[in-house]
């Protein structure tokens, strides 16, 4: 799935495959709990989803690991999109759901930051001040009664906001390396999801802070549905992140907060408080604004 001219030219299709990925992360908080409630930590849980989405990449592309191995900023790729899974798939399964989602959301305002390092997309008057919006509503979403100060009240919130760090980044390199393999860039991000989370599984169970893995039967066409899934996603961002800019990209995947929230609120799995709903309020308005007054066009990617 090369990137070409002629996608470049259909961004449509591009924020449709967005808005796929970012449905597959916005439900996929529920297949994640089903499997833990089975045994399988999360941690564990992403390194058998991405390590067999890895060897089936593999298998089908063999002359990826020549790709990821000759383009040595997929590296980076691989550790980025591996903490992104890390600090999601973790937080979305002991945390408050559209709190986490929220949080992990602040990913726009790290895009433009990161964007303007890496690819030298200066930011305008306009992306400050949504910048500054987007992060007045992560103060609102943070600052709880208790403490004096808007800080992280939890594992699940450190979780969710180095995730979205990290998913920034991703969406930055993706674009960045768009002249790179496809099937060398899915490898490097599924790779990337077995190997990060199984260092942190690893470290975590050393601490006794993560469980030993436990796997029951009844939990296998979860785990290969989401595998499914995950895999889908994957290529859509791929597609889709190629052809736009990165502020373009981090703002399309702020539809996950929709579907987060409407199937948390469905089954129950999140807080819908005053202060979240106007910090979230906050954060959505900042990536509204930015949508109605996009910064940049995407560069087309090589062919």
């Amino acid at each position: 799935m090369q990137p070409t001219q002629a996608g470049a030219s259909r961004p449509t299709l591009a924020v449709l495959a967005l808005v796929l990925n970012a449905l597959v992360w916005g439900i996929s908080w529920w297949p994640l709990r089903e499997l833990q409630a089975k045994g399988l930590h999360p941690l564990w849980s992403t390194v058998m989803i991405y390590l067999v989405a890895a060897i089936g990449v593999w298998v089908w592309k063999p002359q990826a690991w020549r790709g990821l191995l000759q383009h040595r900023g997929l590296l980076l790729l691989l550790v980025a999109s591996g903490l992104t899974n890390v600090g999601f798939n973790w937080a979305v399964t002991v945390g408050d759901v559209v709190r986490v989602v929220l949080l992990f959301y602040l990913m726009p305002a790290w895009s433009v930051l990161i964007a303007w390092l890496l690819l030298n997309e200066k930011p305008t008057a306009g992306s400050l001040f949504r910048l500054a919006l987007a992060l007045a509503g992560v103060v609102i979403v943070l600052k709880s009664p208790g403490s004096p100060w808007p800080v992280p009240a939890s594992i699940a919130d450190w979780l969710a906001l180095m995730g979205g760090l990290a998913f920034a980044l991703t969406n930055v390199l993706l674009r960045k390396h768009g002249q790179t393999p496809a099937e060398s860039r899915m490898l490097a991000m599924f790779a990337g999801g077995a190997i990060m989370a199984g260092a942190a599984a690893w470290a975590g169970m050393s601490a006794q802070i993560v469980p030993a893995p436990a796997f029951a039967p009844a939990g296998v066409p979860a785990a290969l549905g989401l595998c499914l899934a995950f895999l889908l996603g994957n290529m859509a961002l791929q597609y889709g992140a190629a052809r736009l800019a990165a502020s373009t990209t981090a703002l399309v995947m702020l539809t996950e907060i929709l579907f987060a929230s409407a199937s948390s609120a469905w089954l129950d799995a999140a807080e819908f408080s005053t202060r979240t709903l106007a910090g979230g309020g906050l954060i959505v308005l900042a990536a509204l604004l930015a949508a109605l007054a996009p910064e940049a066009s995407a560069k087309k990617p090589a062919s």
